[in-house]
């Protein structure tokens, strides 16, 4: 089963309060390595956006007005994640966004199932301490500079290096990308990556590394 790490951005800290849902990002991987696929949208939110979110991640009314809504993505997004594990950091947030979105449209809303909460997971293994994202990445010595304000695209990335070292298992040295997805993907981050070639054999002695870790710690 490949994975998605997903991660939205809105206008305030509750549904129920009327806020809206104004990022998605979605980056799948399989055996947490990315497979190049993403499923990125900005979404008009129909309604103001208040300071104190557009100091988070500057994203204003008017520039979102030009975006479509949520139902005009709302299939796309839901054939993305069709029968994937979801990984969300801090995940009954942003499914409280999805599955509201979800049930106004009566869409069939995501099962909880499915997504795995990596905060839980994070809790778990250090007690008593941050467990935010940037605490996190800077636990694990995690590039954040590009991090200037919340990019639900680069957290996604972020999220996944997170995780791997959450599992104890150890950060991939190379990437599986061409350069075009590559740069797709982070062309609004500035987010490079090096290339290594690397054989056959040691792709797959790394993926089975990776099955048994998820095994052991998940199932």
């Amino acid at each position: 089963m490949n994975e998605i790490f997903l991660d939205t951005e809105t206008t305030g800290l509750s549904f129920k309060e009327g806020h809206k849902i104004v990022e998605i990002a979605c980056v799948e991987t399989k055996d947490l390595i990315s497979t190049g696929k993403i499923f990125h949208k900005l979404i008009n939110p129909e309604r103001d956006v208040p300071d104190e979110a557009f100091r988070v991640h500057g994203f204003s009314r008017d520039f979102l007005s030009k975006e479509k809504t949520f139902s005009g993505i709302v299939d796309e997004f839901l054939e993305f994640i069709k029968d994937k594990k979801i990984i969300i950091h801090n995940a009954q947030f942003d499914l409280s966004f999805l599955n509201g979105e979800l049930s106004y449209l009566k869409k069939e809303q995501i099962n909880k199932n499915m997504v795995f909460d990596s905060l839980e997971l994070a809790r778990n293994k250090f007690p008593g301490t941050s467990n935010s994202l940037d605490a996190l990445c800077k636990r694990f010595n995690i590039d954040i500079s590009k991090r200037t304000k919340h990019n639900a695209l680069l957290d996604c990335e972020l999220l996944r290096e997170v995780y791997i070292n959450l599992l104890d298992a150890k950060e991939p040295k190379f990437n599986l990308l061409n350069k075009e997805n590559d740069k797709n993907i982070f062309k609004n981050n500035d987010y490079n990556k090096k290339i290594y070639k690397v054989s056959e054999e040691e792709v797959k002695l790394h993926r089975d590394f990776l099955k048994k870790e998820i095994k052991k710690n998940f199932y």
